[in-house]
C-alpha cells in the first residue's frame, strides 16, 4: 500500500521519482509513431511520461527508447547452459523476459527438472516466466526419464513464476480425450492459465480441436497459409526462428496491418553460441524489418504482442503503470542494442550484462548431475538387419527444419547387414536407451549428413534425451557413445578410428554445462571445428538435426530406442 501511495505522489509531482529520462524518442506501440518525451520511473514502473523532479537523471541523447523484448517460447536449456549463464546471454540482446518450458530437463528429471529450473531462476535479472511441461514424455509410447501426470504439475501451478501450461504436442491424446491430458488443461483453464500449442502439420479440423480445448499459440507453423488459417481461429502465431527451425522468413509473409496484433516472436531452440553472436530476439526483429515489416510492428510483435497474448499486464510498453523495462537504441533499423534496463535499473551495456550479485554455487541433485547410464553396452549392438536388394526406409533430411522425409531406397549391404556408404549419403543413426540402463536401441539410416568419415554423438536428444549418434563406421559411432557416458551427457566427435577428436560435457541432465557460458562457447567451437576433420560442409549444426530425428511428434520419420517411427501414420516401421 506504502509502495503504491509513493508511486501515485511521483506521478502527481509531490515526490520524487528514482529516475527521470530525457531527451529521448519514444517508441509508442500503442499509436505507433515516434514521440519525443521525458519519462519518470518509481519502484521499477514508469510513473509520468512528463517532466517530473527526480533523484537522478538520465540524458538518453536523442537516442530511442523501446521496449525491451519477450522471448515468447523458449527452451534455455537448449542453450546447454544454466539460466543464470543463459541471462548474461540474452540481457545484453534486449530480452529481459522469457517465456519458457522446461521439458528437456523434466524429461530427464521429472518434477526434480521443473523445481531445479525455478530455483535457478528466482534472483536473476532476467525475469524467467515458466510453462508447465505438458507433455512428458511427449507420447505415451516414449520412454523417458520420467512421466509427469496432472498430479504432479498440481503442486507447480500457483508458484508465482508458473505462468501457465506449455506445448501440448501428444494430439492423439487430445483426440481421443485422454483424462490425464483433460485434467492437465482443466488445471490451467480453471486458474485462466494460457495454454501452448504445438499443432505441427496438423489440419485446420485439428486446430479446431486445439482451439476448442482453449490453446491459444502455434509455434511449429511454416507457412504464410498456416499461419493465416491460425489467425483467423483467433490463435497466436509464434514466429520461430531458432538453431535449427528457421520459419520466420516464410511465416512473415502472412503479416500485414490488419493481423500484425497476432504475431510474436520465439527461438524455441537456439544454441549459445549462435545467441551470442547472432543475437535472439533482437536478431528476429531485425529479420522481420529487412523482410518488410515495418519497425514499429516489429517492435510491437516483440513486445506489447507477446506481453497481451501470456497475460503480462505490465509489460511491452513506455507508458505509465508498465514496468520499466527498455532499451536504448540509436537506429531503428539496424537495431544496435546500446543499453538495456530491468524495472528503471542498467542491466546490460556495450554487449554485457551488469552483474550486481554473487549467485550461489549450483547444487543439483543427483537425478540431474547423473543421469548417463547406459550400462555395457557391445558394439554389436549398433548390427542392423535389412533384406538384400531391397527399398528400406530411409530418414532424409531437410537443412534447417524440424520435420523429415521418409525415403524408399536400396542400400549396402553385407551378410545381411546395412553398411554406411558415404557415396549414397547413408549413414549410421543410433537412439540409444540412456536414463534405465536397458540396452535398447533403435538402429536406423539417416541421408542429409553427408559425413565422409567418423560420427558424432549427443545426449540432447528432444524429447526423451536419449544418446543419438551418427556415423560412417560402428567403431566411432560406438566410441562416442562410451564417451558420452564417461562425461555423464555431452556432445562429441569420433575419428573413423574412434578417437575423440572433441568434446562438449553437459552434466547437468545431460543438457547444461555447470561452467560459465564462456568456457562453453569455447567447447563448443573446438567441437565445430573438429567436424571438418569427418568432412562435414552442410549450412546447418549437425548436432541440432541429430537432436531433433528422435522426435516422434513431428512428421514425418524419426527413429527412437525403440526403433523407426512413422509420424503421419503413428506406427513403428520394420526393415
Amino acid at each position: 500500500m506504502n509502495q503504491l501511495k509513493q508511486r501515485i505522489d511521483a506521478a502527481a509531482g509531490n515526490e520524487k521519482a528514482d529516475l527521470l529520462i530525457t531527451n529521448a524518442w519514444v517508441a509508442d506501440v500503442f499509436n505507433h509513431e515516434i514521440v519525443k518525451m521525458d519519462l519518470a520511473i518509481k519502484d521499477g514502473e514508469f510513473i509520468s511520461s512528463t517532466k517530473r523532479e527526480a533523484k537522478e537523471i538520465l540524458d538518453a541523447e536523442g537516442m530511442y527508447l523501446i521496449p525491451s523484448f519477450i522471448d515468447s517460447h523458449v527452451h534455455i536449456e537448449s542453450s546447454m547452459v544454466t539460466p543464470a549463464e543463459f541471462a548474461k546471454v540474452v540481457l545484453p540482446h534486449g530480452v529481459t523476459t522469457v517465456i519458457a518450458d522446461p521439458h528437456e530437463i523434466a524429461n530427464v528429471a521429472g518434477a526434480e527438472g521443473i523445481r531445479f529450473m525455478l530455483e535457478q531462476s528466482e534472483k536473476l535479472l532476467l525475469d524467467v516466466r515458466m510453462m508447465l511441461p505438458s507433455c512428458v514424455p511427449a507420447a505415451a509410447f516414449e520412454e523417458s526419464g520420467a512421466v509427469l501426470r496432472a498430479e504432479d504439475l498440481e503442486p507447480f501451478a500457483d508458484h508465482p513464476n508458473v505462468l501457465g501450461l506449455a506445448e501440448v504436442m501428444d494430439y492423439p491424446a487430445l483426440l481421443k480425450g485422454d483424462g490425464d491430458m483433460l485434467r492437465k488443461i482443466s488445471m490451467a483453464n480453471s486458474r485462466l492459465m494460457p495454454i501452448d500449442g504445438h499443432l505441427a502439420g496438423l489440419s485446420p479440423e485439428m486446430i479446431d480441436v486445439y482451439r476448442s480445448a482453449g490453446i491459444r499459440t502455434d509455434h511449429e507453423v511454416t507457412t504464410a497459409e498456416e499461419a493465416l488459417n491460425r489467425v483467423r481461429r483467433g490463435m497466436y502465431v509464434q514466429i520461430r526462428q531458432g538453431s535449427v527451425a528457421q520459419n520466420l522468413p516464410a511465416v512473415v509473409e502472412a503479416v500485414s496491418s490488419r493481423n500484425a496484433r497476432r504475431f510474436i516472436l520465439c527461438t524455441d531452440d537456439k544454441h549459445l553460441d549462435e545467441l551470442k553472436e547472432e543475437g535472439s530476439i533482437d536478431h528476429l526483429v531485425r529479420l522481420c524489418i529487412k523482410s518488410g515489416i515495418e519497425p514499429l510492428t516489429a517492435i510491437q510483435m516483440a513486445s506489447l504482442n507477446a506481453a497481451e497474448c501470456y497475460g503480462l499486464k505490465k509489460k511491452g510498453a513506455i507508458a505509465p503503470g508498465f514496468e520499466a523495462d527498455f532499451i536504448l537504441t540509436d537506429d531503428l533499423e539496424a537495431l544496435p542494442i546500446r543499453r538495456v534496463f530491468r524495472k528503471g535499473a542498467e542491466a546490460a551495456t556495450g554487449g554485457r550484462m551488469i552483474s550486481r550479485s554473487t549467485l550461489e554455487p549450483i547444487q543439483a541433485e543427483k537425478s540431474l548431475s547423473d543421469s548417463v547410464h547406459i550400462g555395457s553396452f557391445p558394439e554389436n549392438r549398433l548390427v542392423l538387419s535389412v533384406p538384400a536388394d531391397q527399398e528400406v526406409p530411409v530418414i532424409q533430411l531437410i537443412p534447417n527444419e524440424l520435420v523429415t522425409k521418409k525415403r524408399m531406397e536400396k542400400t549396402n549391404a553385407c551378410n545381411g547387414e546395412f553398411v554406411p556408404c558415404t557415396k549414397r549419403d547413408h549413414l549410421k543413426l543410433a537412439a540409444v536407451e540412456r536414463h534405465r540402463a536397458s540396452g535398447k536401441a533403435g538402429i536406423g539410416i539417416v541421408k542429409g549428413f553427408k559425413f565422409t568419415s567418423g560420427a558424432i554423438a549427443c545426449t540432447i536428444a528432444h524429447d526423451s534425451h536419449h544418446i543419438m549418434a551418427v556415423g560412417t563406421h560402428d567403431a566411432a559411432i560406438h566410441a562416442a557413445i562410451i564417451r558420452l557416458q564417461e562425461l555423464k551427457g555431452g556432445m562429441a566427435v569420433a575419428g573413423e578410428t574412434g578417437r575423440i577428436l572433441a568434446e562438449l560435457p553437459l552434466s547437468i541432465g545431460g543438457l547444461m554445462s555447470d561452467r560459465p557460458y564462456e568456457e562453453v562457447i569455447e567447447n563448443m567451437e573446438k567441437v565445430h571445428h573438429s567436424l571438418k576433420e569427418i568432412g562435414y560442409q552442410e549450412p546447418f549444426n549437425p548436432f541440432v538435426m541429430l537432436s531433433f530425428l528422435a522426435l516422434p511428434v513431428i512428421p514425418e520419420i524419426k527413429l527412437t530406442v525403440n526403433g523407426l517411427f512413422d509420424v503421419n501414420a503413428f506406427t513403428y516401421l520394420s526393415f
